[in-house]
């Protein structure tokens, strides 16, 4: 039997969806241009911070929450004038699940060389919750 290894896939999604650096994603979301979509766990949210303003999408309900049809939808994936600037921690899982949204058919899509570790190194704003 042959696999496809996970960092082909994540090559192959790279060729194919919009990847911006950190500092290209804190200037859109600073201008409402666009919205950054943290697809971590909860767990890595609780453990390591948040970006200031992120929207938190886990990964398991990412194309739930986007698609209009679906009963799980979210209204605030319904803004198609903005784009949507998706991270994880270091840039594989939201590149895998930029490219599902693109193959679904969205344009707006991006996701962020590098992940919340290079957010966090770029100065981006962290809010950690109280416990």
């Amino acid at each position: 039997m042959s696999i496809t290894r996970v960092e082909t896939l994540v090559e192959q999604a790279n060729e194919s969806v919009e990847t911006l650096s950190p500092q290209q994603a804190i200037a859109l979301g600073s201008t409402q241009q666009g919205i950054l979509v943290d697809i971590r766990d909860i767990r890595e949210l609780q453990r390591e911070g948040r970006i200031a303003d992120a929207v938190h999408a886990p990964r398991g309900m990412l194309e739930f929450w986007f698609d209009p049809q679906c009963q799980y939808h979210r209204d605030v994936f319904n803004q198609p004038d903005k784009k949507f600037i998706l991270f994880c921690a270091a840039g594989w899982r939201s590149a895998l699940a930029a490219k599902s949204l693109v193959d679904m058919g969205f344009e707006n899509i991006a996701h962020i060389d590098g992940g919340f570790g290079a957010m966090k190194d770029a100065g981006a704003t962290l809010v950690h919750e109280e416990a």
